[in-house]
């Protein structure tokens, strides 16, 4: 498992910096989560995922288990531009991408492209072999995200699993090898 911290923050590029850097002004950093971050990201989840937001319970028992792989992006206030977590199984070297968001205000300017890239550092870094993650059929910003990531649709049918989440809830399942 990794055992370095992560802390690091992102320059006026939205990139990530040296680790131990100092911050600019506004710069947000890029950590990981913590167990005084939760209420911040239930706001953060319910702002961005509104209907389908994750339960404060079901965070609560994520940030439990997951808590190595849940990154978030703070933005020196304690307040959160946005967060990647991803799931781990025990018994196999598959890891799912459970949650990618970044506040609406934030987002086209690569804060999720970085997260997304430190999150499958450590999932490689873990030896983690296959990551896994569902979206929205029609939300394209994400989908040309993580085809660039490396991403494809798992077939059939390009990945689309009609009523995966429920009645009407159509999701597009994508994978990434990582060996």
């Amino acid at each position: 498992m990794t055992a370095e911290p992560l802390e690091r923050t992102l320059d006026r590029h939205g990139h990530l910096g040296d680790p131990g850097g100092s911050p600019g002004p506004g710069a947000p950093v890029l950590r990981g989560a913590r167990e005084s971050d939760l209420p911040e990201l239930r706001r953060l989840d319910e702002e961005v995922f509104q209907e389908v937001a994750y339960p404060a319970f079901l965070l609560r028992q994520l940030f439990d288990v997951y808590s190595e792989h849940f990154l978030v992006l703070d933005d020196g206030t304690g307040g959160l531009r946005g967060y990647v977590l991803a799931a781990t199984t025990a018994f196999s070297r598959d890891s799912w991408i459970l949650g990618l968001c970044v506040t609406e205000g934030h987002r086209r300017h690569g804060l999720g492209r970085e997260l997304m890239t430190e999150i499958l550092a450590r999932l490689r870094e873990d030896g983690i072999e296959q990551v896994r993650l569902t979206v929205e059929p029609a939300n394209r910003a994400a989908i040309l995200l993580y085809r660039s990531l490396g991403f494809r649709p798992e077939e059939p049918d390009g990945g689309l699993r009609r009523d995966y989440f429920g009645s009407g809830e159509h999701r597009r399942i994508m994978h990434l090898e990582l060996r």
